[in-house]
């Protein structure tokens, strides 16, 4: 049975004009998971894009708490074996400040006890080092820096709902 998620970003800074969305798709249970990133507002280049332990955004993106972890292991590579489920790497902003891209991953799940349902999902200022920079900051975030934009990942709608111009960026409307 497929599963389908989606997360709409808000800004954690009302200054910051960054918003977008994430929709996730799992076909099974034990499949991959299909997350398609749409993302306006940023600078030019790479972004560290995490999921975050908690669903609670009351205190803006600070209130997701730490990246996704249930293995208890240390940040990496989305392709790395030692790393946090939440850890998606980067994702590159176009000259325009936009994200449109698809990225496939084997740890986030939309069922079962590590289910990244009810999370939140961040987009950070800067670039992700992987777990690589030899940072203080780089085995546990990625020294990705501050949160400019986050949304809890909830279960989505019927796809004609999907498909509604508010899921697109916001310059297109």
């Amino acid at each position: 049975m497929t599963i389908k998620a989606i997360a709409v970003f808000n800004p954690d800074n009302p200054s910051i004009k960054v918003g977008g969305t994430v929709t996730f798709t799992q076909e099974n249970e034990n499949g991959p998971t299909q997350i398609d990133v749409k993302i306006e507002g940023l600078t030019p280049g790479e972004h560290g894009f995490h999921v975050h332990e908690f669903g609670d955004n009351t205190n803006g993106c600070t209130s997701a708490g730490p990246h996704f972890n249930p293995n208890s292991k240390q940040h990496g590579a989305p392709t790395d074996e030692n790393r946090h489920a939440g850890d998606l790497g980067n994702v590159t902003a176009s000259a325009d400040g936009k994200v449109d891209t698809k990225l496939t991953d084997h740890q986030i799940k939309l069922s079962g006890p590590h289910s990244v349902i009810g999370r939140t999902i961040v987009i950070h200022a800067d670039v992700d080092d992987l777990g690589k920079g030899g940072h203080e900051l780089s085995l546990s975030t990625g020294n990705a820096g501050s949160r400019l934009a986050c949304g809890v990942i909830g279960i989505a709608g019927p796809p004609e709902e999907r498909s509604s111009p508010k899921y697109y960026f916001r310059s297109e409307l």
